[in-house]
């Protein structure tokens, strides 16, 4: 597909002219709580800006909201932008603007996107656009923490047989995911007799074997290349200070860009969780949340558009190995692509901000990448 100067233009053009809804709409999406697992609330105002705009929504079982924009029939480019964020219920959602900078708890991870996902799908009927083959935009859950990446896991299931390729809006502008960082997060729990600290002493502690298994593991050597970690994040357990622990848990991350090494880091740890705990405690693992790793070459079709339409707005791409809703389409041999709106900084953080100013570029960028993908799709 070639677009004409004038086309190209007015797609730049029409970007600019959406910025301040833009800004308008991340911010009043950032302000409905959307923990990973409760995401309902938010699911039910996305729906309604759906609506507002006329547009038709479904649900699935797992929460997600779609809206297909087409004839109902063909192949699919599937969009996805989730819902989730990283924060309790009860965070305070101090969502605020000053000057040209967005603040506030998931305004760029995901506000920004969803609220970007919306407005294309306008700027695609104000420029008259219709695509030989159908676009799904999906308000997805679970891309957060232990959400385990259900929500783009059901909405590639649901597609499966008519999809052809899928664009997740996340992150920053410029980058391009093209290798999904695959990870294996494990709940690992030591059991034993518990007793009182004095007049039992002697008996052992799953809190002393916990600290073993984790001592094990942080001397575990794992490869730069592929680059392969693991980090212990979360330890609980114990009832007092006197009391020998009946009962210790903690959760641990691994990630690699390489399904095998992955497999031998797994391997190892299951082998320390079996032998160090010591005698009189038993170690159990408990699997929490896997995200499969995955990979579209450099020089593929898709890749090749998304690189094309960031030189068109004068950015040079990098492309770079996440762990995103892309993980499950390129698990699956599904091309798919990662890419941002604008230049977000403190991302998890309450402090979490993003510049209005790069989202014209952001926006342009996803029309072009849309717009060309579809026809190369459907060819």
């Amino acid at each position: 597909m070639t677009l004409s100067k004038d086309e190209l233009e007015r797609m730049r053009n029409l970007a600019r002219e959406h910025v301040e809804e833009v800004a308008t709409l991340t911010q009043r999406i950032c302000r409905v709580p959307a923990p990973t697992g409760s995401e309902q609330q938010r699911a039910a105002f996305v729906t309604g800006l759906f609506e507002e705009r006329s547009y038709q929504c479904e649900h699935d079982e797992v929460g997600n909201v779609y809206v297909r924009r087409g004839r109902g029939t063909g192949p699919v480019l599937l969009l996805l932008a989730h819902l989730d964020t990283v924060f309790p219920q009860d965070t305070p959602l101090n969502v605020r603007r000053e000057g040209d900078v967005l603040y506030g708890p998931g305004i760029g991870d995901n506000s920004l996107s969803v609220a970007s996902m919306l407005t294309l799908l306008k700027m695609l009927d104000l420029l008259k656009q219709e695509t030989p083959i159908d676009i799904v935009a999906v308000a997805n859950v679970g891309e957060e923490g232990l959400g385990n990446l259900r929500g783009a896991r059901a909405a590639v299931e649901r597609y499966k047989q008519q999809l052809g390729a899928v664009i997740a809006i996340d992150g920053n502008l410029g980058y391009i995911v093209n290798e999904a960082v695959g990870s294996l997060r494990w709940r690992i729990t030591v059991n034993g007799p518990g007793g009182h600290s004095y007049g039992a002493f002697g008996r052992p502690s799953a809190i002393h074997g916990l600290a073993r298994i984790i001592a094990r593991i942080s001397e575990i050597q794992v490869p730069k290349d592929p680059k392969t970690t693991y980090n212990v994040g979360v330890i609980d357990g114990g009832t007092s200070v006197n009391t020998i622990a009946a009962s210790a848990s903690a959760l641990l991350d691994m990630r690699s860009t390489d399904v095998q090494a992955l497999d031998r880091l797994a391997n190892e740890v299951r082998a320390i969780v079996k032998t160090a705990p010591g005698e009189g405690l038993q170690g159990v693992i408990t699997i929490i949340g896997e995200r499969p790793a995955g990979k579209i070459a450099s020089d593929a079709p898709l890749v090749h558009l998304a690189q094309e339409a960031l030189r068109w707005i004068e950015i040079e791409p990098r492309l770079v190995a996440s762990s995103t809703d892309v993980n499950i389409p390129l698990s699956q041999g599904i091309p798919a692509v990662c890419v941002g709106v604008s230049q977000g900084r403190q991302a998890h953080t309450l402090e979490e901000w993003v510049p209005v100013a790069p989202i014209a570029d952001g926006l342009a960028q996803l029309l072009y990448l849309i717009t060309h993908a579809c026809e190369q799709l459907a060819r």
